[in-house]
C-alpha cells in the first residue's frame, strides 16, 4: 500500500469516530401558549361534514365558504344554541350564528341533500352581516338528520327566548299525564263501586 492509500484510509477512520454529544441551550425559550376556540364553554350536539355556500347578490350567484363539519353548539350556563362550521385544515370559520325562531330549512331547487336558510346576522371574520346560505350533504340520510337537529335547536332558542325551561316543560307535561292517569284511575274505580251498589239493591 502506498503511502497515498495509508493516509486516506487513516483520514477515513478519524472521520468514522464518534463526535461527542453537544448540546445547545435555546437563546430565547419559548412560552406555550393556550389557543382558545372559544367553544370551550360548550357543548357539541350535532356534528357533520358537509359544504357551505353563500349567494353573492352582487354577481348573483353562489360561491363556496369551504367544506368542513357543521356543529350544533349549545352553551353549558345558559342552554343556547348555535351553528358553528369551520373550513377543514385550515379551521378558519365559515359560518357562525345562533339558530333564531325565524330560521327556516327549504330544499335547495328540489335536492334531497341540500338546504337553503336565511340569516340575519352570521359572524364571520368578526363582522355580523345578513346572508342567505346553502349547505350540502353527502346523502339524504345526512340532511334529514341535520334539519332535524337544526330544528330542535330552533324551538330550545325558541323557548328560552320566551322565558320557558325546556326540561321544566317537559316535566310538567309528565306530571300532567300522570294526573290524568290517576284520575282515570278514581273514575273507573267510582263507577265500578256505582255498579256494585246497583247490584246490591236488586238483590235487595
Amino acid at each position: 500500500m502506498c503511502d497515498a492509500e495509508k493516509n486516506a484510509a487513516a483520514g477515513a477512520q478519524e472521520e468514522a469516530v464518534e463526535s461527542p454529544d453537544v448540546h445547545f441551550e435555546p437563546i430565547v425559550k419559548l412560552q406555550d401558549v393556550e389557543v382558545k376556540t372559544h367553544e370551550e364553554d360548550e357543548d357539541s350536539i350535532f356534528k357533520m361534514r358537509a359544504k357551505l355556500f353563500r349567494f353573492d347578490t352582487q354577481g348573483v350567484e353562489w360561491k363556496e365558504r369551504g367544506t368542513g363539519d357543521v356543529k350544533l353548539l349549545k352553551h353549558k350556563e345558559n342552554g343556547k344554541i348555535r351553528l358553528l362550521m369551520r373550513r377543514e385544515k385550515t379551521l378558519k370559520v365559515c359560518a357562525n350564528h345562533y339558530i333564531t325562531s325565524d330560521m327556516v330549512l327549504s330544499p335547495n331547487v328540489g335536492s334531497d341533500r341540500s338546504w337553503v336558510w336565511n340569516v340575519a346576522a352570521d359572524l364571520v371574520e368578526d363582522e355580523a352581516e345578513r346572508q342567505l346560505l346553502a349547505i350540502r350533504f353527502g346523502n339524504a340520510e345526512n340532511a334529514t338528520k341535520f334539519k332535524e337537529a337544526f330544528e330542535e335547536a330552533r324551538e330550545t332558542n325558541k323557548s328560552l327566548a320566551s322565558g320557558a325551561n325546556p326540561a321544566q316543560e317537559e316535566s310538567e307535561d309528565e306530571e300532567s299525564e300522570d294526573e290524568d292517569k290517576e284520575d282515570d284511575k278514581e273514575d273507573a274505580e267510582a263507577s265500578k263501586d256505582a255498579e256494585e251498589s246497583k247490584e246490591e239493591e236488586k238483590k235487595d
